[in-house]
């Protein structure tokens, strides 16, 4: 291929007219520019996605299409699983919190969501929460909470998984009170939770710190319920 063809693309960041330059039939001129352009903007469009995907890290490659959707999962009155699915929650900057018991389907859920929001061009970040806990003790000790929320001013939707599954100190639930605090009605959020809110107290030392934490959660949020046993159980029983 012509050098100087190559070294355009590269001044111009058309990172991928070069490729499509092999691959598009000449017919039309303008037919042949056209289709060149749109090979351009999908592969921009794919990269951005794999970037999406790279960034949010998340710990499975659970999607939608694998999801069981089934009778123990209790959506409230104003939500269908389709309309979930369509992500408008992430538009209107609400929550949607998932509480049941381990293994009943959660966080696969919760990452398939997230999958297909980062396919969606929305930048999502997953968390264990006692992992974000973690992070933030870190980066307050090191000095470095300014650095670590700028990390997280161009997110649209955070992941937080396990809710409740480890307790933590005083130190770690003011932190964590306080990321949840900045996404109110500016960004959304999903949790996982297998405590009820009435057990969050187990989580957080401060009984008033934790009424103020569910308020801004449920406030403009799609609250499901999972209420059969895991799955993990279920199957490890069927085999036995």
């Amino acid at each position: 291929m012509n050098e100087a063809i190559l070294t355009l693309c590269k001044q111009l960041r058309l990172a991928h007219v070069a490729e499509a330059i092999k691959e598009v039939p000449f017919t039309e001129p303008e037919e042949y520019i056209y289709q060149i352009l749109l090979k351009e903007q999908l592969g921009r469009e794919q990269a951005k996605i794999a970037r999406n995907l790279k960034q949010a890290r998340f710990i499975d490659t659970k999607t939608l299409e694998s999801y069981q959707w089934h009778k123990d999962i209790c959506l409230p009155n104003h939500l269908t699983k389709e309309e979930l699915e369509q992500l408008d929650f992430i538009r209107r900057k609400e929550n949607v919190i998932l509480v049941g018991a381990p293994g009943t389907g959660k966080t696969h859920l919760a990452s398939a969501l997230g999958r297909k929001a980062c396919e969606r061009g929305f930048e999502v970040r997953f968390y264990r929460v006692s992992h974000l806990v973690e992070e933030l003790e870190q980066a307050l000790h090191a000095g470095k909470m300014k650095q670590f929320r700028s990390k997280l001013e161009k997110v649209d939707l955070m992941i937080l998984d396990e809710m409740g599954y480890l307790p933590f100190g005083k130190e770690g639930a003011e932190l964590l009170f306080q990321i949840i605090s900045e996404f109110y009605e500016q960004k959304s959020l999903i949790i996982t939770s297998n405590l009820e809110f009435s057990q969050w107290d187990r989580i957080f030392s401060d009984s008033r710190l934790t009424a103020a934490l569910v308020d801004r959660l449920i406030h403009h949020a799609h609250i499901i319920s999972y209420t059969g046993q895991s799955f993990r159980l279920t199957n490890a029983l069927s085999r036995k």
